[in-house]
């Protein structure tokens, strides 16, 4: 039998809570395992000497559908707890997952053996075990074109839209764990790349296409620069990823970039990426660290590939920077900072870190 549109949504996707389990032991124990055991053990705890280098700025990369599948509280408490200072993420994440759960609504337990049709008929959409509200998700998308309908039309980069987005929902008040929210708050930059492929992008050409001589357009080189002039003012960093693709790119090629510009700028200092990509085709995803050192982005000497899933690999080396608890006196970065004198004009020249 069938289950109605009121079955299917109805148990809801809970996000891990990184704080409520002291994984230390078990990661320390995973560390003098083999194969990926070892080496998820030795990326957290070159994520550790991330947060105890009083000189890195920790830049968090995030592709593939990470929020809906439970992982959206993981990235909360690492804004909150000072323990990332940049973001460069898949739209999907930011905007379908967390914009769209801090507008009230949740993402649901899926079958992945549900049938399609009957999902499709019912309003509910599937990504792999999980279900989302499709009529909700249009709210989502509406939501997005109001905003843009109350900017100055001009182009914004994807980082200052979304600052907008924390503003909306600092303004409207949200009781749920949101990560665009905590970023606006702890001014901790956002950056999405690929902005219109995501619910944004149904939102902005709603906006576009009702206000076609004068409208909001995202400038995707601007959001380059910007990322750069981050890796600029921070001078040495490191890269925690999580899955590959664009934002992988985006955020390693920050240093060419400065370099182009004529700036002398380090290496990303340390590099961990969790993905479950196979390097054989020269795809991005799977492209070793090391391959990445010949294009002069990342040292290889402080680097970790972790072939694991990201819902398995993540709460372990997130909870084992956590326990052990030296982001405690960390200095804040405030990357954002950097930006809201200039939200109407891209900044040229390279800022020191706001203290």
């Amino acid at each position: 039998m069938e289950r109605t549109r009121a079955q299917l949504l109805q148990e809801t996707v809970e996000a891990i809570d990184i704080k409520a389990l002291d994984v230390v032991p078990l990661v320390e124990s995973m560390a003098k395992m083999a194969f990926q055991a070892r080496n998820l053990g030795r990326a957290a705890q070159i994520y550790d000497t991330m947060l105890q280098d009083k000189d890195c700025t920790v830049i968090l990369c995030l592709a593939g559908s990470l929020f809906s599948a439970g992982l959206k509280g993981v990235v909360y408490d690492l804004i909150t707890h000072n323990m990332v200072d940049a973001i460069v993420s898949t739209g999907a994440n930011i905007v379908d997952q967390d914009f769209f759960e801090a507008l009230g609504y949740r993402h649901y337990v899926g079958d992945p053996l549900a049938d399609d049709e009957h999902l499709r008929q019912n309003h509910v959409d599937r990504i792999y075990d999980t279900y989302i509200d499709e009529d909700e998700l249009r709210v989502c998308d509406m939501t997005i074109a109001e905003i843009a309908n109350g900017l100055e039309h001009r182009p914004y980069s994807s980082r200052e839209f979304i600052y907008h987005m924390g503003e909306y929902l600092d303004k409207r008040g949200t009781g749920i764990q949101s990560v665009v929210h905590a970023a606006y708050q702890h001014q901790v930059p956002i950056f999405v790349p690929a902005f219109s492929d995501c619910s944004a992008g149904f939102g902005l050409v709603h906006h576009q296409w009702n206000a076609p001589e004068s409208h909001v357009t995202i400038d995707s080189v601007r959001d380059f620069r910007e990322l750069t002039q981050c890796k600029l003012a921070a001078g040495q960093t490191g890269l925690v990823m999580i899955g590959g693709g664009v934002p992988k790119n985006f955020a390693q090629d920050t240093v060419v970039a400065a370099e182009l510009l004529g700036f002398e700028t380090a290496m990303h200092k340390y590099t961990i990426q969790v993905t479950v990509a196979d390097e054989r085709d020269g795809a991005l995803s799977g492209s070793t660290l090391r391959e990445a050192h010949s294009w002069g982005k990342v040292d290889r000497a402080t680097e970790q590939m972790v072939y694991a899933e990201a819902t398995l690999a993540m709460p372990l080396i997130a909870g084992y920077a956590y326990g052990k608890g030296n982001w405690s006196d960390r200095a804040a970065r405030r990357l954002s900072r950097i930006f809201l004198q200039t939200q109407a004009a891209a900044v040229d020249t390279p800022a020191a870190i706001p203290s």
